[in-house]
C-alpha cells in the first residue's frame, strides 16, 4: 500500500505535517468516506491552537472506524512460505 503525506502551516502559522494517508485505488468502495474523514481530520488539525508537529492519520482512523473496515482499508496480502 502506498501512502502519502502532508504538510501546512496552521492558523498560527506553525509547520503541521500529516503522515501515513492510504492511496486507494480510485474504483475503491472506501475512497470516498476517507476524503470526507481527511477533510475532517485536517480541518481540526488546522484549527488547534497547540498543535503537535506530527499526525498520523492512519492511528485517527484506528479510532474512529469500526475494526473490519479499517482492516479491509489496510489490509495486507500474507505471502505463500514467508517469501
Amino acid at each position: 500500500m502506498l501512502f502519502k503525506s502532508l504538510e501546512f502551516k496552521n492558523v498560527h502559522g506553525q509547520k503541521v505535517k500529516i503522515i501515513e494517508i492510504p492511496v486507494l485505488e480510485d474504483d475503491s468502495t472506501y475512497q470516498f468516506m476517507l476524503k470526507v474523514r481527511l477533510q475532517t481530520f485536517i480541518a481540526n488539525v488546522y484549527a488547534n491552537p497547540n498543535p503537535k508537529r506530527v499526525y498520523s492519520f492512519k492511528e485517527y482512523l484506528k479510532k474512529v472506524l469500526k475494526w473490519p473496515v479499517y482492516e479491509q482499508i489496510f489490509k495486507t496480502e500474507v505471502l505463500k512460505n514467508n517469501a
